[in-house]
This record gives structure tokens, sequence and C-alpha cells, in this order.
């Protein structure tokens, strides 16, 4: 699954800066952003931002991502991380099948990619393409005898063998989604029970008024994609999508609005109520005003809920120690509108009853030598839990998929 800026983020191309996930369904609870002081949870209280325009916005994009020969990032003492596999174009989206075989959406090559390993090596020993002749395929998902995809201009499905992986039939169509702009990553997930598909759409620019109302929202149908409706909006980008396991509660992770300044807005990681709006483009974080959009609409702005904590995949399994059960990972792919580096690691959100309960925290890190300099050494984008319990981690710079256990 993916995720949004406070503690954990996932951008799109060059940007990404920190996200936060937890929303309440009715109220906030509590929010996860990331300021310069670092990420928090507000538990309900506005957050003290930044006004509009108190400093400069930066452009600070890294000129290159070359890790050296060997190169592993940095996990907490117990871990250990090695490169699972590698040699991809642009890896994102990761998702682990029901017979625990990993696909990948590799978007540069327009490809989804079934990775196995059937003698539990750590390594992927076998490598498939699943389909191929993709429109920027990004979100995948299971439901009985279908794979789901999602590409830039519409949800496809393909007829599988669930046992083996092997696809069974051709592409069909399900659903048309508003293709391209800034934003061309298309997330899709499950309902708990199966009986949705929730789609999400980004917007096509930074804060122009869309035309096209399935932008900036996340849909919801039914598995062919018939009663496609609107089930949240004001979502500028909710590029990480995915369903909290004990609750059922649709989380995201939002990539927020650019030039407002050097840490403004962050982005953030919430879940997401039917009906709900969340801002775009008239306001951020709950009631803070966007100059800069005309005409405004108040009486939207009145009704903007805050939010709360981007890829980001809740941890089902047992292989990590009891602290990490239930939590969720968070990939922040990393800025490049702020002065002074941030994100460019995966982050760890402790959740307690289906609920985020504490400030995110470093997990995989070390991707960037210099926060000065020019170049990193990666840029995590997708994670997922494998059936044995390790992490899984897509980086789409160094073209490679890590995997994480512990105590092996």
């Amino acid at each position: 699954m993916l995720i949004g800026k406070t503690a954990l983020s996932l951008r799109e191309g060059k940007r990404m800066r920190t996200s936060v996930f937890f929303f309440v369904i009715y109220l906030i609870e509590f929010v996860l952003l990331v300021l310069p002081a670092g990420a928090q949870v507000t538990h309900g209280q506005k957050p003290q931002l930044p006004q509009p325009f108190q400093t400069k916005s930066a452009g600070n994009g890294p000129s290159g991502v070359k890790p050296a020969e060997g190169f592993l990032p940095t996990v907490p003492a117990g871990f250990r991380v090695n490169v699972f596999a590698k040699d991809f174009k642009v890896p994102r989206f990761l998702m682990v099948a029901p017979n625990g075989d990993l696909f990948v959406a590799d978007t540069g090559a327009g490809q989804v990619i079934v990775l196995r390993d059937p003698q539990n090596t750590g390594g992927a020993q076998q490598r498939e393409v699943f389909a191929s002749n993709l429109n920027r395929p990004f979100g995948i998902a299971f439901r009985e005898e279908y794979v789901y995809v999602g590409n830039t201009n519409a949800v496809m499905r393909f007829k599988y063998d669930p046992k083996t992986s092997k696809r069974t039939g051709e592409a069909e169509k399900i659903l048309d989604v508003p293709g391209g702009g800034g934003h061309f990553t298309r997330t899709i997930a499950f309902s708990k029970d199966g009986s949705k598909l929730y789609v999400s759409v980004g917007s096509s620019g930074n804060i122009d008024i869309e035309k096209d109302q399935r932008r900036a929202a996340v849909q919801v149908c039914d598995p062919d994609g018939n009663n496609a409706r609107l089930f949240a909006t004001g979502l500028r980008n909710a590029v990480g999508l995915g369903i909290e396991p004990s609750t059922g509660a649709v989380w995201v992770t939002v990539n927020e609005r650019d030039e407002l300044g050097d840490n403004l807005p962050p982005d953030y990681f919430t879940s997401i109520q039917d009906g709900g709006f969340y801002g775009w483009p008239y306001s951020y974080i709950g009631g803070n005003v966007d100059p800069r959009v005309k005409p405004q609409k108040p009486e939207l702005v009145e009704k903007a809920i805050i939010p709360d904590v981007l890829q980001f995949a809740f941890y089902t399994g047992s292989q990590f120690p009891e602290s990490y059960r239930g939590g969720a990972f968070v990939a922040e792919h990393g800025s490049w509108n702020r002065a002074a580096r941030n994100g460019y690691q995966v982050a760890f959100v402790g959740f307690k009853d289906g609920k985020a309960a504490e400030d995110p925290a470093p997990f995989l890190t070390g991707l960037v030598p210099d926060p000065k300099g020019k170049n990193v050494n990666g840029r995590p984008v997708g994670v997922a839990v494998a059936q044995d319990g390790s992490l899984l981690v897509s980086d789409d710079g160094a073209g490679v998929i890590y995997r994480v256990s512990y105590g092996k």
C-alpha cells in the first residue's frame, strides 16, 4: 500500500514531503503532520502552522540517485536488510498476493511483474511479467479470480489463477478515470469485505479548481466498476490508499499543495469518511485558507475535515517484535521543495485499537549521505508485508526492492 507528509510521505515524480496518517470518522481525534520541528500527533487540536509565504518556497530536488555498489540502507538493531530484487525501471506499488507472491508495478516499464522466493532465501529467485503494455500502472488489488490494476486512465482487471499467479485472461476495462495530469498514479483497494473498490485520482495541478470532480478525490464502485460515485473529496493527491485491517476504515496518504513556503503545508496520513471534504484547493489542514484560490468557497472551508498520518502498509505479520504489530510503515519518497532535505526514509507509526497512537519514528534510513548535497542513495515508494512477516520496500530511485527481516 502507499502513503502522505508528516512523518511519512510519498510523492510522484520528484516531489515528496513527509506525511501523517490518521483521521477520525466523525471528528478528527488527532492529526499526524510533518512540520519543521518534526512529526506530531495533534489529538484533535488545531496544529500551529507557519503563515503562508512566511518563507520562500525552495527548489531542492536531488540531481541524482547514485547508491554505491553494495549500498544498503540502515535499519534498527536486531533487523537485517538485503536486496530482494533489482533491475527495474521505476518500481512503485507493491502488493503481496494471497499465495505469497509479490506483485510489482514497474510504472516506468508499463508492466506488472511477479516475484517469487519458493525456497525462502530472502531474495527473489523467480521473476515473470504478469502484464505488459500498460499505461503507467500503479495500484494493484486482488479479489477472487481477478487481479485489478490501476492504469493512469482506467482500472483494468485480469483473470488469473490465485494458486500460481498465472494470468488466464486478457485485460478487461471496468472503470474509466481521468488520465495523466500532474498526478498520474491511480491507487486502488478493496473494502474489508471485498464488496467495494476504492479508487484514488490526484489533482491535475497545484491549486486549480478541477473541472472533473473525479480528480482530487477517492471514488468507490462495485467490483465490476458499476455504481461508481465520489467517496471523499478535497484530497489533492491521495496516492496512498489502504484499509486498516481491524476496523475496515479507509486510510490515505495525501501529497498537499506547493509554493506556500518552505515547510507549508504538511502532507498527511489520515482515515477518510464517506462524504468527507478535506479542503483542497480552498484550504489545507482544516480551515487554513489558501489565499491564491479564486473564487473562494467559505461554505466548503467551514466543513473541511482536519486530517490525521504515504505508500503505507499496516503490519499484519508476526516476525517483528510485538511493538510493531498492528502499526503502519510509511514510505517517505523525499522532498523536492524544502531548503533542508526531508523524508527519504521509511517511518513507523504505532497503532492501538485501530488508531494511530504514536508519533512516526524513523525505521529505514541512511539514504541521504549529505543533507546539503544533491545526490541521494534512494527514494522509497512502496511498502508491503511479505507472507513470512518481513517488510518489502520498493525504491524507484535505485530501481531495487529491499527486504527487511528481524533476527535473521
